[in-house]
């Protein structure tokens, strides 16, 4: 296959990916050419497409204010062109899959139709339960809904925010465990924060995470942050690194996916709405 990965941190995703089999095709795009996902893609080899996302929504920026850029404005529709553009002069065709591997950016509604269902997303949540959101926020809404344990999502990226039709879900990750093996690594106290945390939470009868950041006082508000992060980082290793070259290299390339509208299929069965778990 011929895999684009689209890169804006640390490329350990995309690395994953192509340590499970470097035989495919490999392209590189990034927005941010100092990144260590370009560093990877140099040590593999691999070309690396560079196109600054910046130019294009400076002026986006000053008519809606930083932060607050539509997903489908004009500008970001232009960005994608232009990325669209080089890659497919670059390979004579279109990718046979894109993989977003921690790129900082919005899919517009235009690259998504442009693609789909060849656009691959990993989500460090359970998107089914609607944990959705940046960075360590889905596990903070895991462990305010009553879970004892969190899953990685890999997902067709459609026009819906951080979602679309589930391809694999991790094995679950269980909460008390993971954070018992932080702490053997001198991460103390993630135990008792998350049963600070959860006393809370059950006194004030809070289940998501909006009623617990109006209610929830910064010492509180920072042990969640520290106990989720935390828990982030270990679903990334034992979540994210597992299912996305599992997905790629187990089920994509060997022919046992099938999409059709927001169905999938693995296999010539039909999938229900968590995907294929690995457990």
């Amino acid at each position: 296959m011929t895999i684009v990965c689209f890169v804006s941190g640390s490329g350990t995703n995309y690395q994953k990916i192509v340590e499970r089999n470097s035989e495919h095709d490999y392209l590189v795009f990034t927005n941010r050419p100092d990144c260590g996902g370009v560093v990877i893609a140099r040590e593999n080899d691999h070309e690396v497409i560079v196109l600054s996302h910046i130019p294009y929504l400076k002026e986006a920026r000053k008519k809606y204010g930083a932060g607050n850029v539509p997903r489908n404005c004009l500008e970001r529709v232009q960005y994608e062109q232009e990325i669209a553009l080089l890659i497919e002069s670059k390979l004579g065709k279109q990718p046979d899959l894109i993989c977003l591997a921690g790129f900082d950016q919005w899919n517009t509604d235009w690259m998504i139709d442009r693609y789909y269902p060849r656009i691959l997303n990993v989500h460090p949540g359970d998107t089914t339960k609607d944990y959705i959101g940046l960075h360590w926020i889905p596990s903070a809404m895991a462990i305010l809904a009553g879970d004892m344990a969190i899953r990685s999502t890999l997902f067709v990226a459609d026009r819906s925010k951080d979602k679309g039709p589930v391809l694999v879900q991790s094995k679950p990750l269980d909460i008390k465990q993971a954070l018992t093996e932080l702490e053997s690594k001198g991460d103390k106290g993630l135990l008792s924060g998350l049963q600070q945390i959860t006393g809370f939470a059950v006194s004030r009868n809070i289940k998501t995470y909006e009623a617990f950041k109006e209610q929830a006082g910064e010492e509180l508000s920072v042990m969640m942050e520290r106990v989720c992060s935390g828990l982030q980082g270990v679903l990334k290793v034992k979540g994210d690194w597992e299912i996305y070259p599992f997905a790629v290299h187990d089920l994509i390339s060997r022919g046992r996916v099938a999409v059709s509208g927001k169905t999938v299929y693995i296999d010539g069965k039909e999938m229900p709405p968590y995907g294929y778990r690995l457990g």
